[in-house]
C-alpha cells in the first residue's frame, strides 16, 4: 500500500536483526541503490547488502532520517557550528549553509535486515493510483488478496504478549475483547512533542481493518479513544484537543491499530485518502451498524503493487 517515510507503524522493519544484542554492521554495508529520497521528509531510503551468515550477499534496507531539532540544543547549535557559508543575500533576507558539530548532527537509522523483495518494493518510489473500493470489491478482490499474503505480524503479537517492547508500553487495557496496548511508534524518538506518534494495538486478533468494524466493536473503539487520550495527557501533557486519532485504510499491516499523532505534525499517512478519524468512525457505526460493510472506501496503491493489478484485471482501475 502507499506509505510515508517510515510509513505508517512499520514494525516489520525491526523483525529481523543480525542477532540478539548484536549491532547491525553499518560500516560493512555495500550500497546498491537509493530507493527513494524525500526532501520534505528529510529521509533517504537505501538498498544495501551485507555478508550473511554464510558469507553470501544479503539485502538490507536502511532508512536514514534527520531527527527533529530539540529546543534546548538550538542555542548550542548556533554557537558551536563548525562552518557557515553564505548562499544568498537580498535586502533583509539571506540564506546560509550551516555545518553543525557531530554531536548535534544526529541521524536516525532504521534497518530492515534481512530484507525481502517486498521490503525493497515497499520503499521504492512509485507512481500512485487511487482506488475506489466498494464492499463487493472488498469481498471479491481485496479480502482474498489479504488472505493469500504471508507478511508476518509476529512483532504485533510479541508486543501484546510482552515478549518485546514491554518497557515501552504507555498504557494497557488487558481486556481480551475491548482492550489494547498503547506504545510509541518507531517514527517518534520521544525527545520532543512536536512529532508525537503512538500506536494502539488491539488485543483481539480477529479484526483486520476498518472493513471489519461493526457496532460490536464500539466498546473497544471508545476505550481506545478515551483511555488513549487520557494516557497521552497524563504521560506527555498533551490534551486530547491537540491529538489526531485515526485509522488507516488501507493499513500497512492487517491487525487493527489506531494512530495517535500531534495535531500540528504532518504525519505520514494522515492525508484525506488514507486517514479516518476515530471519532468519525464511532459516529458512523452509531448511525449504521454495518456502515463499513456498505460504503465505498478510497485508498492509494503504488504502481507495482499486486493488489493494483488485481483491480486492473477486473476493470476497476
Amino acid at each position: 500500500m502507499a506509505d510515508g517515510p517510515a510509513p505508517k507503524r512499520r514494525r516489520e522493519e525491526e523483525e529481523a536483526a543480525p542477532g540478539p544484542g548484536a549491532p547491525f554492521p553499518l560500516s560493512s554495508v555495500r550500497l546498491r541503490r537509493i530507493l527513494r529520497d524525500s526532501a520534505r521528509e528529510k529521509a533517504a531510503f537505501v538498498h544495501g547488502q551485507v555478508a550473511g551468515p554464510s558469507g553470501e550477499p544479503t539485502d538490507a534496507v536502511l532508512i536514514l532520517e534527520k531527527t527533529p531539532f530539540q529546543e534546548e540544543k538550538i542555542e548550542e547549535l548556533l554557537r558551536k557550528h563548525t562552518k557557515l557559508e553564505l548562499q544568498m543575500r537580498n535586502d533583509i533576507y539571506s540564506t546560509y549553509r550551516l555545518y553543525p558539530p557531530p554531536e548535534l548532527s544526529e541521524i536516525k537509522a532504521t534497518v530492515v535486515y534481512p530484507a525481502t523483495e517486498k521490503h525493497l518494493q515497499k520503499y521504492l518510489r512509485q507512481e500512485v493510483h487511487l482506488i475506489r473500493e466498494t464492499w463487493e470489491d472488498y469481498k471479491n478482490i481485496t479480502l482474498p488478496f489479504i488472505q493469500s499474503q504471508s507478511f508476518s505480524i509476529q512483532w504485533v503479537y510479541n508486543i501484546l504478549e510482552k515478549k518485546a517492547e514491554a518497557d515501552r508500553i504507555i498504557h494497557e487495557n488487558p481486556d481480551p475483547l475491548n482492550g489494547f496496548v498503547l506504545v510509541p511508534d518507531f517514527k517518534w524518538n520521544q525527545n520532543q512533542l512536536e512529532d508525537l506518534y503512538l500506536i494502539a494495538l488491539v488485543h483481539r486478533r480477529d479484526v483486520k481493518s476498518l472493513r471489519d468494524l461493526t457496532a460490536e466493536h464500539l466498546p473497544l473503539l471508545k476505550n481506545i479513544l478515551q483511555e488513549g487520550k487520557e494516557a497521552v495527557a497524563k504521560r506527555f501533557g498533551v490534551p486530547g484537543s491537540q491529538l489526531r486519532v485515526y485509522l488507516h485504510y488501507q493499513p500497512s499491516y492487517f491487525h487493527l491499530h489506531v494512530h495517535f499523532t500531534a495535531l500540528g505534525y504532518d504525519a505520514p499517512g494522515s492525508s484525506a485518502e488514507r486517514a479516518h478519524l476515530l471519532e468519525d468512525v464511532v459516529d458512523n457505526l452509531l448511525l449504521d451498524v454495518g456502515y463499513y460493510q456498505k460504503r465505498a472506501l478510497t485508498f492509494a496503491l503504488r504502481a507495482d503493487e499486486p493488489l493494483l493489478k488485481k483491480f486492473q484485471e477486473v476493470g476497476r482501475v
